[in-house]
């Protein structure tokens, strides 16, 4: 079965640090590949308290777009999860280079526990069990920062993860299915976030079969993302969705 499920949909300091919403990132089983992408804090918690229970020995990989603690701060217990408390030598850590090397997000002792450690760049390739994924592209953000695209067998996956809006950002993303980090209302000139204005135009270029609207910041949460997705469902013509805590959606539909 192809799902992703939205352990959290927390996005910014404020929404996470008072956990507003859940913060644990996204479960991605596509082509009998598990991927963990950004688990933030709760992660586990989230995993092992889901209905059914998501077992982290069950991972192939951990995904990090960027080393914010929103999206980092439970990677070092995840990998001591998945690997069976290191006694199982398993599994690949993709992440920036500056998740690894400058202030490391992802501690020296735990990567001995894993298969191996991958720095993601621009323009970057690569497969994980069956899965294979590139990252198109550097985003504008306070760190060094990828979104991902999962090309399946029979659905290809994106998601922009944190940035600011910059032009031809839609030419990196076509697929199936699109997930939005989507944490303002309205745009800011000195916040490297998407808004709603960002995403319909985004949207409306890709034209996917479904946009999940996640990581919302407190005016996103405040404005009720379930009616800005209907709307938003209405101006493009696509499903738009806005996902909740513990949230599946199935890719073989």
């Amino acid at each position: 079965m192809n799902t992703i499920k939205f352990l959290g949909t927390a996005g910014a300091r404020f929404a996470v640090t008072r956990q507003i919403r859940k913060s644990g990132g996204m479960w991605l089983s596509l082509d009998d590949t598990n991927i963990l992408i950004d688990p933030g804090p709760g992660s586990l918690v989230r995993c092992l308290s889901s209905k059914p229970k998501l077992n982290p020995m069950n991972l192939d990989a951990i995904i990090l777009s960027h080393r914010h603690i929103d999206h980092s701060n439970d990677v070092n217990i995840m990998i001591e999860a998945m690997t069976n408390g290191g006694r199982k030598k398993k599994g690949v850590v993709f992440a920036p280079t500056d998740a690894l090397d400058d202030d490391p997000v992802v501690l020296l002792h735990f990567r001995n526990h894993v298969e191996g450690i991958v720095k993601l760049k621009e323009g970057g390739s690569y497969k994980v069990g069956n899965l294979e994924f590139s990252t198109p592209i550097l985003h504008i953000h306070d760190c060094e920062t990828y979104g991902i695209r999962f090309q399946g067998s029979k659905t290809s996956v994106s998601y922009i993860a944190d940035t600011k809006y910059f032009d031809g950002i839609e030419s990196y993303y076509s697929s199936d299915v699109l997930i939005l980090n989507v944490v303002l209302v309205d745009s800011k000139e000195y916040i490297n976030h998407l808004s709603i204005s960002d995403a319909e135009r985004i949207i409306q270029s890709i034209k996917p079969k479904t946009a999940i609207l996640t990581h919302f910041g407190l005016s996103m949460i405040k404005a009720r993302p379930w009616d800005i997705a209907k709307k938003l469902s209405q101006k493009t013509g696509c499903n738009v969705i806005a996902a909740s805590d513990g949230m599946i959606l199935s890719l073989d539909e």
